[in-house]
């Protein structure tokens, strides 16, 4: 995920406490050691309660979560980040405002400066972010940092505890998939929108199909992938979750990624859950997370230019973005 300044790494990033906000000066990262900076966090630090044996929810202070914010929108990780692309574009246009954190061992630690801030403050972006925007109903979650190898079971069905036990009504997760692996390519128009939703044991939704997307057809309960991420995300399952790192066959692709994952978990806990995908090859994926934006508020019934409560104002785009590219070239050199 892109980041204002450079991404740093601990082994025992803030686990099992949480902390308000730091505040850093905005030179901080070129100045503090590693070490210097884990430990101004873990002095910033209070007593949390447990959400689960290995994720916790932790609110920033004087922030709350608000149950009208009951649909939750978050990334799944896969090729070209177009997912959290997309968040970014919603949280920003949105102006959500960040009310805490999620902390779970199986997402590799890292931190960064704030992405949204028109000027870094310094203030920490942590690996799960939670985000709300009051005026449109929304409950984001950004994720800047992959899962630990062979724990993304068990991931899912902690951020699927977490959609429950804060009320959330419906669960959208933003996915991009291979290019490499479509079997058809429909040319008439721009980039297609498939879905996959619980609503139905074949996946397909109503609302959808009227939207002019199409379901996932390499969805299938019956194959033996498919069928054992069900399986697993039920918790009937005495089969290792690690089978998932084992080599995978051509038709293992889609059950293997992240969204199948998030979807089967939040299914399995009862809730509503619709995943948007696209394909798209690995590059400048700025147009692919805009045209899957633009889905999620199709799907939502929101209007873009309308996002922010100004209308006319359409997709704000992130700060952070600007660094995409990296730093401009040294022009003494030409």
């Amino acid at each position: 995920m892109i980041l204002h300044g450079p991404i740093l790494y601990g082994a025992n990033f803030l686990k099992r406490e949480t902390h308000s906000p730091l505040q850093l000066p905005s030179s901080a990262f070129s100045n503090i050691a590693i070490s210097e900076l884990f430990s101004a966090i873990r002095k910033k630090k209070k007593k949390c309660s447990l959400l689960s044996l290995s994720m916790e929810f932790v609110l920033d202070k004087d922030q709350h979560i608000h149950d009208e914010c009951s649909t939750l929108i978050l990334p799944a990780l896969s090729i070209g980040n177009v997912g959290q692309l997309a968040i970014d574009l919603l949280v920003s246009s949105s102006r959500a405002e960040r009310i805490g954190y999620l902390d779970d061992s199986s997402v590799l630690p890292c931190v960064g400066n704030d992405a949204y801030a028109p000027v870094p403050q310094g203030v920490l972006a942590l690996p799960l972010e939670a985000y709300e925007s009051l005026s449109n109903a929304l409950t984001l979650v950004q994720q800047r940092s992959p899962i630990v190898k062979g724990m993304m079971i068990e991931f899912a069905k902690n951020l699927a505890d977490f959609a429950a036990t804060n009320g959330k009504k419906h669960v959208v997760v933003l996915s991009s998939l291979d290019s490499g692996r479509r079997q058809k390519i429909d040319m008439s128009s721009g980039t297609q929108i498939y879905y996959l939703s619980s609503t139905s044991p074949d996946g397909t939704d109503d609302h959808c199909e009227k939207l002019g997307w199409k379901v996932l057809q390499e969805y299938n309960i019956d194959q033996r992938r498919w069928k054992l991420l069900s399986s697993l995300a039920e918790g009937n399952s005495s089969e290792d979750a690690s089978l998932f790192e084992d080599e995978l066959l051509d038709e293992d692709y889609y059950p293997s990624l992240p969204f199948a994952a998030f979807f089967s978990c939040c299914k399995a806990k009862g809730l509503k859950v619709t995943c948007v995908l696209s394909y798209c090859s690995e590059g400048d994926n700025i147009a692919d997370s805009l045209q899957m934006a633009d889905a999620v508020c199709k799907l939502l019934g929101l209007n873009p230019k309308k996002l922010s409560g100004n209308e006319g104002s359409g997709w704000l785009i992130p700060p952070s973005w600007k660094t995409v590219y990296g730093p401009p070239s040294d022009m003494s050199l030409y």
